[in-house]
């Protein structure tokens, strides 16, 4: 039986929303051992005056905890 953990991360890009998912992954994947999947929670864009300067998105990494014994 596998056991699976939940956590939310948040990356922002001033590229795009593929280049702060991206960046979210990998460093999920560099500091997490275990990832399985991640579901992309939200997007928005940062806007200043009337441009917008970033794309953010928040996301639900999974990761199967390994066994204790």
């Amino acid at each position: 039986m596998s056991v699976a953990r939940v956590t939310e991360l948040s990356a922002t890009s001033q590229t795009s929303f593929e280049d702060a998912i991206n960046q979210a992954i990998s460093r999920a994947t560099a500091t997490l051992r275990g990832v399985e999947g991640a579901w992309i929670k939200d997007q928005n864009v940062l806007i200043q005056d009337g441009q917008i300067t970033g794309y953010k998105v928040n996301l639900a990494v999974t990761f199967v905890l390994e066994d204790g014994s």
